[in-house]
């Protein structure tokens, strides 16, 4: 972590589940600030089951991250995207930074979804730079991407903060989560994925999370996973079917 005071503050906050806006937006631009970034783009996902759920609260986001921003100093863009659904397969640590890799290697399998959006919020940054047009930036961007120009950018910047002091392993523990009936998925309820995650362990224990198998208007049978749960504790994984007991997030439109 960049920000050591923001890493110390998140163990404290994050149990207590203690969030506020002005916090969070403190938090997030204080890393960019301490990593030397003079420009920066925030993605605010907006839905109804993602943190910010209505156009006023995404609005009063945009106007804090904006005006912090300006007196830090730091050129902040701020968009607002579909959070309707989880963006790639992955949720915990471990499993995000897979489906990144995925991304940055160009391997055929990455989640689309994920690339997309990647590719977007790439062209946006390049744009900053006076030489290139907004026009010319995404033919860019996924020239870089096709190349492997881009792996070889994130090997050397790995390479330069020297290896992890550990390796992160997705956890072992694992429990699938079917589709009870015929149908086609309606609904992702993207809190309540968020909670299963939670209780699973992440985003403290980094190995811990959910694979999603099955995306919003997916045509499934019952019996056909869903997603799976990773734990590296028993515990864990007990915690995290409770919480599926409760709301197992996806809604299925019975055929």
């Amino acid at each position: 972590n960049h920000s050591r005071v923001d890493e110390v503050m998140n163990r404290i906050t994050r149990p207590l589940k203690l969030d506020t806006l002005h916090w969070s937006v403190s938090s997030i631009l204080s890393k960019k600030l301490a990593a030397g970034a003079t420009h920066c783009i925030i993605d605010v996902p907006l839905g109804p089951t993602a943190k910010v759920r209505s156009a006023t609260d995404a609005k009063n986001l945009r106007d804090l991250f904006l005006h912090v921003g300006a007196a830090l100093g730091l050129h902040t863009d701020v968009r607002l995207t579909d959070g309707r659904a989880p963006i790639g397969s992955g949720i915990g640590p471990a499993l995000e930074a897979r489906d990144v890799v995925a991304v940055l290697k160009n391997e055929p399998d990455a989640p689309a979804d994920l690339r997309e959006k990647a590719l977007s919020f790439a062209a946006a940054i390049l744009a900053f730079d006076p030489s290139m047009t907004e026009a010319e930036a995404p033919i860019r961007v996924r020239e870089l991407l096709n190349s492997g120009a881009a792996w070889e950018t994130f090997e050397r910047m790995c390479a330069e903060q020297g290896p992890p002091p550990e390796a992160i392993d997705i956890g072992r523990r694992t429990v699938t989560i079917a589709a009870d009936a015929d149908g086609t998925v309606d609904f992702i309820d993207c809190f309540a994925l968020a909670s299963i995650a939670r209780a699973a362990g992440a985003p403290v224990d980094k190995g811990a999370g959910l694979d999603l198998f099955a995306r919003p208007g997916d045509t499934v049978e019952a019996g056909q996973p869903l997603y799976r749960i990773h734990a590296r504790t028993e515990d864990g994984l007990d915690a995290a079917r409770t919480k599926v007991a409760e709301d197992a997030a996806f809604r299925i439109l019975e055929a």
